[in-house]
């Protein structure tokens, strides 16, 4: 019984060491290796708060107004229009 145990771990050891071997040889070939596929994260990216609807919003991927030396952003036409009718 006990000879068996010992056999299966190894077995596991070996299997182990076997695909350490697999990933390291991707990544030297410019790949990525299987265990580091899911944490690749994309950059994070700043978000700026809408005014008027407190929306969080991409700078890049929203409507903005520059006023008083400030540029403000917006999710919306309709909430760039109500901030300046309130200004």
């Amino acid at each position: 019984m006990v000879r068996w145990i010992l056999i299966a771990v190894l077995l596991i050891i070996i299997a182990r060491l076997f695909w350490r071997v697999v990933d390291g040889v991707i990544a030297a070939a410019g790949g990525v290796p299987r265990g580091r596929r899911a944490r690749t994260q994309a950059p994070p990216v700043h978000l700026a708060r809408d005014p008027v609807c407190g929306t969080h919003v991409a700078p890049s991927a929203s409507l903005s107004l520059r006023s008083g030396g400030e540029t403000h952003y917006f999710c919306s036409e309709k909430c760039r229009a109500e901030y300046k009718r309130r200004s």
